[in-house]
């Protein structure tokens, strides 16, 4: 038999959550982000349960969510390059990977050597850190390689019955999970793109891409994918989509017709059996609030194929982009 799980709102939400917390129990947070699901970072055995809400793989690791920016230095050894980004990007969309302390249990860094670390900037979520005083490790309140939840309803239709708590802060303002970033000697290297950009870090040293031997929250491949299939492409004729994907890949056409959706950036969507927009006017920010949202509900509209419109890959439109690619993996 499942058990309840609780909605709260702030006040008396803020100290249940900290006391589960407290307990070794699992709370499910809002964030700026994304909602997420936490249990204290220091302990192994609370942190297990996250692995076992989410069929979370043990190989994948979490991030820490820290109170205060003086938990730092106990976490991690910090370079120069990264105190000066937690005090330019702090409390805010931005996890750094960094030399691992004892401290930090196995657990939760998958067995490497180095640790990710974020401090929010939602209200709540940091009442209740205020309130608990121990980091606490995030990862999104869903199940593993779903769509992230960015509302309430979101995560309880993912881990209902499987968490005790969910405390709502309302909608997620950045709608896509933190920028993660290595801060090495040769410079930053983005491991996934989120709300802070490479034209922001890039003001604080060299920017690359992901490395060898480092595995990032997020990193597998297919992550984030509705049920539904997925591929990116322009929407030029929902017609001749249909007949690709009824054929099967054969060139021969099955006789069951093909309901396709348009997760729409710039299209009106003509011919489509449901439509969902990024944004009407084209406002990168705005897609990226929406985004998990959109592909939720085409998820839940008894599509057999999902399209979804390319957006620009600058900026923003990167981590949409990113994000996109790996709900096609398959």
């Amino acid at each position: 038999m499942k058990a309840e799980t609780r909605v709260a709102t702030a006040g008396e939400g803020i100290s249940a959550a900290a006391s589960l917390l407290a307990g070794g129990d699992l709370v499910a947070l809002p964030t700026e982000t994304v909602y997420g699901l936490g249990a204290d970072a220091l302990d192994p055995a609370a942190c297990a349960k996250i692995f076992e809400a989410k069929d979370r793989p043990l190989s994948d690791p979490l991030i820490v969510h820290v109170p205060s920016i003086d938990w730092l230095d106990r976490l991690a050894v910090v370079p120069e390059a990264a105190r000066r980004l937690a005090e330019n990007f702090w409390p805010g969309p931005l996890t750094l990977v960094l030399p691992r302390r004892e401290t930090v249990p196995d657990l939760v860094t998958a067995g490497q050597e180095t640790v990710a670390i974020r401090m929010s900037s939602h209200p709540l979520f940091r009442e209740v850190l205020k309130a608990f005083g121990r980091p606490v490790a995030a990862p999104s309140a869903n199940r593993f390689g779903r769509i992230s939840p960015t509302c309430v309803e979101h995560v309880l239709a993912e881990l209902e019955g499987r968490i005790p708590l969910v405390l709502d802060g309302g909608p997620c303002a950045h709608g896509i999970e933190s920028t993660i970033v290595l801060v090495a000697a040769d410079g930053l290297h983005i491991l996934r793109n989120g709300p802070v950009t490479a034209e922001e870090l890039a003001a604080f040293g060299p920017v690359h891409g992901s490395v060898a031997g480092i595995s990032a929250p997020g990193g597998l491949a297919s992550h984030y994918a509705p049920r539904t299939p997925l591929v990116i492409g322009e929407p030029a004729s929902a017609t001749d989509l249909r007949k690709s994907h009824a054929a099967g890949g054969t060139g021969v056409l099955k006789p069951c017709p093909v309901t396709v959706g348009l997760l729409s950036w710039r299209s009106a969507g003509e011919g489509f059996a449901r439509v969902e927009p990024l944004s009407k006017t084209q406002d990168l920010r705005e897609a990226a609030a929406n985004l998990y949202g959109a592909m939720r509900r085409l998820d839940a509209a008894g599509l057999a194929l999902i399209l979804a419109e390319p957006v620009p890959e600058t900026g923003l439109g990167a981590a949409i982009m990113e994000r996109l690619r790996k709900a096609s993996a398959r």
